[in-house]
């Protein structure tokens, strides 16, 4: 989705508030902030909207960078509610993963799947795991404990409930400040089940010596029902976003790069507007910033415009691992090698963290493949977008930053060394591809790879980082970003100040629309009782779908099998 430019000139305007970037956060926040009256600003430096929800395409099919599953989405499930809320759910249709297993783990030659159901997966890991029965369920009850207090503690207020607080919210007290490491070592002993439990770490990039158990509680907690993916991949909640904030009378510009955010002259510390890259000024009262933390505190306000604390801060701060993307088109019959709308997380047979210290090292050519994936066939899940020949796949490995860290000063325009880098990447992801679709590499109609050279290019995060900043303790609740700088009337939101992922912006979003409103977050995602999202089986029969999802599914193949005829008459 393009965003037309209008040609007259924003200087001479004055907003209530001007948002840097259009990722989730930001869109959430601008759609609060618009419904409830303010003249709104959503400034975006590429050239469509959405951050790392955009989809993109290539040779006429589609790959989203960011969206891969979402939880949550249930009736009366945070996740719903939200984009009740926000009054977009009417737009929006969601498949949900195979329901028999939507996380499908591949450890050497070990297999297990995650089901939509917390109760299943319980008596999964027990049958497959007899010895730990006692230390499975104590582990999945803290899990599921400590995730619920957690997301209770807005709701606890009053005199004699916050009295209450330290009982009310034991469970989270109690492994807040430890790793994700220590409390499994205290009830589970086997290094498969151990491995298995720590899967999704890679939904925050981290290890389980340094991510926080309630961050992985919470992360876990997210999809015990499962996993759902939009139909139109991520630009279709980005679409959904854009339409609600230009209804309720915001303007949004694309290709429209922030160079910095204009501080008063006299002395105070006080947002008052942001320059753009061909020196235009715009002023607002209020400025936030979706972008990168980094960016936003060392690029966009100036390291000499900030306080020594918040300096040293930033010095001290991590940010989360980076990435290569696989985006390959495939005429292979992936169902028949065995792919499903569940994700794939391959990993070898070691313990997680000497692999996550191995996935970091310097030398990223060792090897013929990378041996830990996130793997996922967005046509399988997402039917309306198989055409009946093609389908598409997304694999995901974390690399250590610096293993591009010479190119970084490269423009759009890559050097032969960096091409030549890429390709020989891209070859190793294939190799590792291959162990979940053998002979895949037969069957690539087109690929492409993404690094964390395109990561800084199109998403414009620091170091190219996929999470904000690092997932670890030092960076997480009290110790996270604020919403609310130290700089009067410049706000924050996205991944580095609530939580990261989709729904975590999205939240943050709202959080701080809330700050600027003066009123509580679940005012603004308050659910609208004539909203609802539309949830369908990603697994189901088409014939079981509404009418106007089959005529989709329809209409995508009939145009393939068009242009093949086409092609087949020329030839």
């Amino acid at each position: 989705m393009k965003e037309d430019r209008k040609s007259d000139n924003l200087k001479n305007q004055f907003w209530d508030t001007i948002i840097i970037g259009s990722g989730a956060g930001g869109l959430a926040a601008a759609i609060c902030l618009s419904r409830a009256g303010q003249k709104v600003l959503l400034l975006e430096q590429h050239d469509v909207p959405g951050g790392w929800c955009h989809s993109f395409y290539l040779n006429g099919h589609r790959f989203t960078p960011g969206v891969h599953y979402i939880g949550l989405l249930g009736e009366g499930e945070s996740t719903s509610n939200l984009y009740k809320g926000l009054g977009i759910a009417n737009d929006l249709v969601f498949f949900k993963m195979n329901p028999n297993g939507y996380e499908h783990v591949h450890i050497g030659e070990h297999r297990f799947d995650y089901p939509s159901d917390p109760k299943e997966l319980e008596e999964r890991l027990i049958k497959r795991f007899p010895k730990e029965k006692k230390g499975i369920k104590k582990y999945l009850k803290y899990i599921n404990l400590a995730s619920k207090e957690l997301h209770s503690i807005p709701y606890i207020k009053g005199f004699w409930k916050n009295l209450t607080l330290p009982y009310r919210t034991r469970h989270f007290g109690r492994y807040s400040l430890f790793s994700l490491k220590r409390v499994i070592d205290w009830h589970v002993k086997d290094p498969l089940l151990k491995n298995i439990l720590n899967i999704q770490c890679g939904d925050h990039g981290l290890q389980p010596s340094k991510a926080s158990f309630i961050l992985h509680a919470a992360l876990m907690y997210h999809y015990f029902q499962g996993g759902y993916y939009p139909m139109g991949g991520g630009g279709a909640l980005v679409k959904a976003m854009t339409k609600k904030f230009k209804n309720n009378g915001g303007e949004l510009r694309t290709s429209t790069a922030v160079q910095k955010i204009i501080l008063e002259n006299s002395g105070t510390k006080k947002a008052i507007g942001v320059e753009l890259y061909d020196g235009q000024q715009i002023f607002a009262k209020n400025i936030i910033s979706n972008a990168d933390v980094g960016i936003t505190y060392n690029k966009l306000v100036g390291r000499d415009n900030l306080s020594n604390k918040l300096r040293r801060k930033l010095d001290k701060t991590l940010y989360s691992c980076t990435s290569l993307m696989l985006f390959l088109t495939v005429d292979m019959d992936v169902r028949k090698a065995g792919m499903d709308s569940g994700n794939i997380w391959l990993m070898p047979d070691m313990e997680a963290d000497d692999y996550y210290d191995l996935a970091m090292g310097s030398d990223i050519l060792k090897g013929d493949a990378f041996e830990g994936m996130f793997i996922s066939c967005t046509t399988i899940k997402d039917p309306t977008s198989y055409d009946g020949k093609h389908h598409v796949i997304e694999a995901i490995t974390f690399i250590n930053y610096e293993a591009f860290h010479k190119f970084s000063g490269e423009t759009q325009e890559r050097s032969t060394e960096y091409l030549e880098f890429k390709e020989k990447l891209t070859k190793k992801m294939i190799k590792g591809l291959e162990k979940v679709l053998p002979n895949v590499s037969e069957h690539i109609v087109h690929k492409d790879l993404g690094t964390p050279m395109t990561n800084e290019y199109y998403i414009n995060t620091t170091n190219g980082n996929v999470y904000g900043t690092e997932k670890s303790l030092k960076h997480i609740g009290p110790f996270a970003y604020r919403a609310k700088s130290e700089i009067k009337n410049l706000y924050l939101c996205g991944a580095s100040i609530l939580s990261h992922g989709v729904a975590g912006a999205g939240h943050s979003g709202v959080a701080t629309a809330a700050l600027i409103l003066g009123c509580s977050p679940d005012e603004l995602k308050k659910p609208d009782s004539d909203q609802k999202i539309l949830i369908l089986e990603a697994e189901d029969d088409i014939c079981n779908y509404p009418e106007k999802v089959r005529k989709k599914i329809q209409s995508r193949q009939r145009k393939e099998n068009n242009k093949e005829n086409s092609l087949t008459e020329q030839l």
